[in-house]
């Protein structure tokens, strides 16, 4: 990471005036704009000199020889650990998001998903949303509906309000009650164990006693089995693609066509941000320099992001907990001059409303309406 060089106070006004106002405009900003915009004691000519030195230091880019200045990922980053200032959200906006998630707060993959959704509708960029690891998590109900002669459909429930199903062939001979019987046995038999303990020997250990042939048996039990292994498969949940096709950077065809290319290849989004997650809770992360606060999110600029195609992105994160446990992460994919304070705020709510909702949801106690006093 690029060495971050301590600036003076004057240099710090100037370079968070400068950030503001590219991330407001899309245009690059002069000395003569930032003295009638913000009114700074000093001339013209001093801010000429002090941005001039913010560029040799590569805080700033100049993109044309008469244009004015751009931050550069090392100018952002400075603005994100040292500068910027997070507003609290409205009261009229964390009753929105409230509301927007509390019709899915009984079913964890429901609340993820209008999680992401929120933060795209809120923020203006695109959200991504990554489903947790359950492999600690208990089997609580499986079920096996028959849809046609040969075909049923598995759902598997687990503890946090998980819910999975998955379309399986069957052998044409099974009727529905028969299908019945195999999974009331599995349950009865598997229910309250972790998806880790759970084997296809458990499996079939647990349906030994269903009076059916072996041959026929068999075939639905490794369905089952599969399904229900399945479950602790990582999905990622993105919404609000659309809303990046609205910022100027990406009306340059081949950087977005570079951008979409990296979003539809299959596991790397999803990998990427797991790995972050393995690499680093921002629960337990050292605060920016200068602030006594602990960050609760995580924030990847430019080329800190190691997947092509979001080298002219930024990347903000966090992690979402299944009780006391981190689960998933949630982040928001933008330009490189993203509202920042903006995104903070709405991540970390909704952060924050997902852990209250989902420590409940895991101890099985019921979700009321909340209202902030």
């Amino acid at each position: 990471m690029t060495e971050i060089v301590p600036l003076d106070e004057r240099k710090q006004h100037i370079l968070k005036a400068v950030v503001d106002d590219y991330i407001a405009t899309a245009e690059p900003v002069g000395s003569k704009s930032l003295v009638q915009k913000h009114q700074f004691s000093f001339s013209s000519a001093t801010i000429r000199n002090e941005m001039a030195e913010l560029e040799a230091l590569g805080y700033l880019e100049q993109p044309h020889t008469s244009a004015g200045r751009i931050p550069s990922d090392k100018g952002y980053r400075a603005y994100v650990d040292n500068l910027m200032q997070i507003e609290n959200l409205s009261q009229e906006e964390t009753d929105r998001i409230r509301g927007y998630l509390r019709d899915s707060l009984d079913e964890l993959t429901g609340l993820i998903r209008k999680a992401s959704s929120v933060l795209s509708e809120e923020t203006g960029y695109m959200s991504l949303a990554l489903s947790p690891h359950m492999r600690r998590s208990h089997l609580q109900q499986i079920k096996m509906l028959m849809i046609e002669p040969g075909r049923a459909l598995v759902v598997v429930v687990l503890s946090a309000g998980v819910v999975k199903d998955r379309l399986v062939r069957i052998p044409e001979l099974l009727d529905a009650n028969q299908l019945m019987q195999i999974a009331s046995a599995i349950e009865d038999g598997l229910s309250g164990m972790t998806l880790d303990d759970i084997t296809l020997v458990t499996v079939a250990s647990a349906a030994r006693n269903t009076p059916l042939p072996e041959s026929l048996l068999n075939q639905v039990l490794y369905e089952a089995y599969v399904a229900i292994k399945q479950a602790d498969n990582l999905e990622l949940y993105i919404d609000g693609q659309h809303q990046l096709l609205a910022y100027p950077e990406f009306h340059d065809i081949g950087k977005a066509r570079c951008f979409f290319d990296t979003l539809a290849r299959d596991g790397i989004i999803a990998g990427y941000m797991n790995e972050i997650k393995d690499a680093q809770d921002p629960e337990n992360a050292s605060p920016p320099s200068g602030r006594p606060d602990k960050p609760s999110y995580m924030i990847r600029i430019g080329q800190e992001i190691s997947v092509d195609g979001l080298k002219d992105c930024s990347f903000v994160t966090t992690t979402y907990k299944v009780g006391d446990v981190i689960a998933g992460r949630i982040g928001v994919i933008g330009p490189r001059r993203m509202a920042y304070s903006k995104v903070i705020s709405h991540i970390s709510f909704v952060k924050q409303t997902m852990n209250e909702h989902l420590r409940r949801l895991s101890r099985g106690e019921e979700i009321v309406e909340e209202k902030q006093t």
